[in-house]
């Protein structure tokens, strides 16, 4: 084989250089047949082939030519896998490894992600995008954009669950990993659309310099057991590295606890005996709980419930009554925030009774419904009002605490002493002084609050300012029928009532476990007011963690972390900041990175693990209100996961017009439509495949 004959004067006009670049000079024979086949010259010749080349309209293309890139450029591994091994022409501009992202980067795509992330964070439904691309094009006539913006229903719905979603999704998973330690909390809600239960995850990982809670994915299950739930927890969380778990937050069901225990039989066994570090049930659903069974014998749950229920069925009451002024729903499953459904109920139970009097004098028709029965019993109990105002005398008492820990900052540090105060509010009320006196969180856990030896005489059981006053305007009363042992009976009943509460609340509090009591050694207050105290509890802390297995480095790495406490201590705990610091007001988690992260790397290292310990669900209780909003009748499981994601990435950006829209999120929303077909076409495959599998079915039978 000779040398191709036109090479040699291709290769002499820079127009044809970048022709011949891409075939092996060795191999002659290909390098002809580009020459020859390209430009056809078994027929043009060599003069046909120079007057074409200085043609304009060659040269014109020629031009452009050089400057367009190739489909090589955007490869970057030849077909035996050796990345970068094809060199890019010097004169043209570096450009992505991704096709889809450098087509796909385009004015109209950033439009059409900003208006798919904007309808789903408003929790619209996709039908409502239908046509839109006609609306904007009559509204804004002289828009490019708005000629060529394309994103209706369905457009919406694939570039929502096929392409920002997994984008997000897959960013969120490798923020996980690479922050190292994580804490996964978990809970279970009802899926109104699909009526079954869901569980939802998320989790609780260090992002910065502060601690981060995030929305991670749901599992859509039936009735479910222990294993059940373990299966599905499991296969939520297979992309993370479970070695790294170090805790995990829940509610305190039975189901639950059993769930833990598998788990951690499974993490042990998996990871050389290492445990999850154990902190209890989540503490704000233990206060709901304990005050709901010591509520429940009154039955005014019925009572409260009944109030806006009896409106539906009674117009005469507001012609009767003149009154604007209408009762607020009673919640159930969050009895201590119902502080204003009780004032309420205060406030018009005078119209109450004008309408009760009413009916029973039959000026007004019977409703005959339960909620009015349950209404007229309470009308014909005096002390009904002494009971509402109990109830919100204990309602205050809890409400500050609730009210402070419905956050995702790091405060499990507080719950110690500030749970050690609420329940010593409710103990003083019935128990003697000289009890409590230099009581600890222990203690006060172990407490024995139906010793009758203990408890102070009836007469003095403080039942609130409110339910007092009652009972005294009732004993001045020339009609009254309560008599003074009536009152003694209902301040038993108080007493037995607030009994019940600290029982359930000493059963299932936080103040049980000692990893609980001993992270009170990150208060900065207590580390300026009683260094020694807090160096004992970082002691224990430390060996909870190498008992659990979860100190990397084993007791070297804990004495490093005890003698930088100490030095801590020395240098820097002594500053005023410590002694002034304010829970909620400043972050934990940044006022100690601040102190810590560059002097301290061991204890730093140790103090993060503590910090993403969870103090409660309110993470994952917000987060059944989202769904609530984003479900709609007949979407699918799977579409809502997809909006759960982007709404909470974009929750976590600051609103939809801060969502830093990178190439490699273009790209992703620009390859959702092949990944939407794919799935349309899988969904095909298994539909054909199910029916076949039927008639086989059917043909054996018969």
């Amino acid at each position: 084989m000779g040398k191709c004959k036109f090479s040699d004067k291709w290769l002499e006009n820079s127009s044809f250089s970048w022709w011949l670049k891409a075939v092996p000079k060795d191999d002659s024979e290909a390098y002809c047949a580009v020459c020859c086949k390209r430009f056809k010259l078994g027929t043009m010749g060599i003069k046909a082939l120079e007057s074409r080349m200085q043609s304009g309209k060659h040269v014109a293309f020629a031009t452009a030519r050089q400057h367009q890139p190739q489909i090589n450029d955007f490869c970057t591994a030849t077909a035996n896998g050796e990345e970068g091994a094809r060199p890019q022409p010097a004169e043209r501009p570096q450009t992505s490894s991704d096709i889809r992202t450098i087509f796909g980067s385009t004015p109209t795509l950033r439009a059409e992600v900003i208006w798919v992330l904007r309808t789903v964070t408003s929790h619209q439904s996709y039908r409502s995008n239908d046509r839109i691309d006609d609306i904007f094009k009559a509204m804004f006539p002289d828009s490019v954009l708005a000629q060529s913006f394309t994103c209706g229903k369905d457009k919406s719905r694939y570039v929502a669950a096929f392409g920002l979603a997994p984008y997000f999704k897959k960013e969120l998973i490798a923020e996980v990993k690479s922050s190292g330690p994580f804490v996964v909390m978990f809970d279970e809600s009802l899926n109104h659309t699909a009526k079954n239960k869901r569980l939802d995850l998320h989790v609780r990982f260090w992002k910065n310099n502060h601690v981060q809670s995030r929305f991670y994915g749901s599992q859509f299950l039936g009735h479910a057991t222990a294993q059940d739930l373990l299966h599905h927890f499991k296969e939520c969380v297979q992309d993370l590295d479970l070695r790294n778990m170090i805790s995990v937050s829940m509610d305190g069901p039975n189901v639950n606890w059993k769930l833990f225990e598998h788990l951690q039989q499974e993490h042990a066994e998996a990871f050389g005996g290492s445990q999850l570090i154990v902190v209890g049930s989540c503490g704000l659903h233990t206060l709901h709980n304990a005050f709901k069974g010591g509520f429940s014998v009154w039955q005014l749950d019925k009572v409260l419930q009944a109030l806006p229920t009896v409106f539906h069925n009674t117009p005469d009451f507001t012609t009767l009554t003149k009154s604007s002024v209408f009762p607020l729903p009673f919640c159930g499953h969050r009895w201590i925030e119902n502080l204003p459904v009780v004032n309420r109920a205060i406030e018009i139970w005078p119209h109450i009774e004008m309408y009760v009097d009413a009916v029973t004098q039959k000026n007004l028709p019977n409703p005959r419904t339960s909620s009015y029965d349950c209404l007229a019993v309470a009308r014909n109990d005096p002390l009904i009002m002494a009971k509402f105002h109990f109830f919100m005398a204990l309602s205050r008492t809890f409400t500050p605490f609730l009210t402070k820990y419905q956050t995702d900052e790091p405060v499990l540090p507080f719950i110690s002493q500030d749970l050690t105060v609420l329940i010593k509010s409710l103990v003083k009320r019935f128990i003697k002084s000289e009890v409590l006196h230099n009581i600890t969180p222990l203690q006060l856990v172990k407490l024995d609050t139906g010793d009758m030896a203990a408890r102070i005489q009836l007469k003095n059981v403080d039942i609130g300012l409110g339910a007092e006053a009652v009972l005294k305007e009732i004993q001045s009363s020339p009609n009254s029928s309560i008599s003074e042992r009536r009152q003694l009976e209902f301040r038993q009943d108080r007493m037995d009532c607030m009994t019940k509460i600290i029982q359930k609340l000493q059963i299932k509090s936080p103040l049980k476990y000692s990893i609980v009591r001993q992270m009170a050694s990150l208060d900065p207050r207590n580390m300026f007011s009683d260094p020694d105290v807090s160096k004992e509890r970082m002691k224990r802390l430390v060996q909870k963690f190498l008992q659990d297995s979860q100190l990397s480095g084993g007791v070297s790495a804990g004495d490093v972390i005890l003698q930088q406490f100490e030095t801590f201590f020395k240098i820097e705990a002594k500053s005023e900041s410590f002694s002034s610091f304010q829970p909620m007001q400043t972050r934990l988690d940044v006022f100690l990175h601040g102190h810590l992260c560059k002097s301290y790397p061991e204890l730093w290292t140790f103090c993060r693990k503590l910090l993403l310990l969870s103090h409660g669900q309110a993470t994952v209780e917000r987060g059944f209100s989202v769904n609530k909003e984003v479900e709609t009748d007949g979407m699918q499981e799977d579409a809502v996961v997809a909006q759960r994601i982007i709404c909470d990435y974009v929750s976590v950006c600051g609103g939809v017009l801060k969502v830093p829209l990178t190439k490699e999120l273009l790209g992703a929303a620009a390859s959702a439509r092949p990944q939407y077909r794919l799935h349309l076409e899988n969904e095909r495959r298994a539909r054909h495949r199910n029916k076949k599998e039927r008639l086989l079915r059917t043909t054996s039978t018969n």
